[in-house]
């Protein structure tokens, strides 16, 4: 007689849950008496306890908990690729708006996942573990660890506060005044946000700015205000709400940016509906500098008899003018090197 064949147990669905602590160390021994389990993964930025009864994926991200608590996001590891796009394709036709990724790195580990927000703005993640890695990874944070990170990592290079879609609007950003070379806004105005806090934010993101520090926005405009609430397919369906292209403009001048201008703005939209255009947009301005350094000797080479810059600073072909350092600076980059001269 041969023996029975025997089937291997189905990788089960596990609930994951994330929680921010104020001391990783503290929580990391808590949780090890808590489950009688060695943490499954443990770095000096992120620690993971996976149990499996109950089936749970527990990680804790040293962020001190704040005025929303310890809850960072919660989700589903789900076991397989297939069940992971079963799970989104149900949510999207009943409805429920995702945002996917591919291939992220982020947590120590490769994951494809989607995130939703439930009608409260609680933030789900349902993922597919890809592989283990050895180093953190620079893929998306949730909204309430990104700015935690970002501001006590060391700094080799540029000081960056980065502000995503999805994520609230911060009553103080985790900066200091004047302690940020560059603030980005990656579809933050596509949250459906009242004036003042669209205001607010950009007010927090001068704030923190040194003086001459650079703004960057990423967003997706419209050519006219839309009649209705945004339905876009795939990533694009968490999109809250679509900005007029000449409203966002209009509000980074008015909360004292200055010599703005377009990186990205094609003459294809990338969706239209009820007849409105809409298009990825891409802009940069700047915190106005201060005057205290010396001005720099600036020469326009043309081809034009001269040009004028969005603070009316004129520059007549081949003659020598004197400029602040700021303005120098934006010059020096490489769209404008050929056509200066700087000092």
């Amino acid at each position: 007689m041969t023996a029975p064949l025997t089937m291997a147990p189905a990788p089960a669905v596990r609930f994951h849950l994330s929680l921010n602590v104020s001391d990783l160390s503290r929580s990391v021994a808590f949780y090890r008496t808590l489950f009688g389990v060695e943490p499954a993964k443990l770095r000096s930025d992120y620690a993971k306890f996976e149990l499996t009864d109950p089936p749970l994926v527990l990680s804790l991200e040293p962020h001190a908990p704040g005025q929303g608590g310890a809850l960072n996001h919660l989700g589903f590891r789900m076991p397989t690729a297939a069940s992971l796009v079963a799970m989104q394709e149900r949510l999207e036709r009943a409805g429920v708006r995702s945002q996917r990724e591919e291939g992220v790195e982020c947590c120590y580990a490769r994951q494809t996942k989607f995130w939703v927000h439930d009608p409260d703005r609680t933030l789900w993640e349902v993922y597919t573990l890809d592989e283990d890695l050895d180093h953190r990874g620079a893929g998306q944070l949730p909204e309430k660890v990104r700015p935690a990170v970002e501001a006590s990592a060391p700094q080799t290079g540029p000081v960056v506060w980065e502000h995503r879609l999805g994520q609230s609007v911060p009553e103080r950003a985790p900066f200091d005044e004047g302690g940020v070379d560059e603030v980005r806004l990656r579809g933050s105005l596509n949250v459906a946000l009242s004036a003042r806090e669209r205001g607010h934010l950009l007010a927090e993101a001068r704030r923190v700015l040194r003086p001459g520090g650079r703004l960057f926005v990423h967003v997706l405009t419209a050519e006219r205000a839309l009649p209705g609430a945004p339905e876009l397919p795939g990533p694009a369906a968490s999109v809250q709400h679509v900005p007029v292209d000449a409203d966002v403009v209009g509000l980074v001048e008015a909360a004292g940016f200055e010599g703005g201008r377009l990186l990205k703005f094609d003459a294809k939209p990338c969706f239209v509906q009820h007849g409105v255009p809409m298009r990825e947009t891409q802009l940069e301005a700047w915190k106005p500098a201060h005057t205290d350094r010396p001005p720099v000797p600036i020469i326009y080479k043309g081809p034009f008899n001269e040009v004028r810059d969005d603070r009316g600073n004129t520059f007549p072909r081949g003659r020598r003018v004197l400029m602040d350092a700021a303005t120098a600076e934006r010059l020096r980059a490489p769209e404008w090197a050929d056509q200066f001269l700087i000092g």
